[in-house]
């Protein structure tokens, strides 16, 4: 899966998947630049045929009813939707 890398402080592996068109995804994305952690992205919507369809199955098995952002830490934790305070408290930041 064609994934963007944003590079910062190790916090262990923190994933997003979003969709370009979502706000509240981009909200997500700028509090992890903002916080300074190193993170990987995924503009789901924008993936084409196997790609898009294993990211979502990806989303799916962190997040059942598949909605966007999704935030996974260490393939552990997930928060769904823009929760600034849970994101801060998850990332130590």
């Amino acid at each position: 899966m064609a994934t963007e890398h944003v590079n910062g402080k190790n916090r262990g592996k923190v994933m997003l998947y979003a969709l370009s068109t979502c706000g509240w995804c981009a909200k997500t994305k700028d509090l992890l630049r903002q916080i300074g952690v190193e993170f990987d992205y995924a503009y789901v919507d924008l993936l084409d045929g196997k790609e898009q369809d294993d990211a979502i199955t990806m989303v799916e098995k962190f997040n059942p009813s598949g909605s966007f952002p999704t935030l996974v830490i260490d393939n552990k934790k997930t928060i769904i939707g823009f929760r600034e305070q849970e994101i801060r408290e998850a990332l130590g930041a």
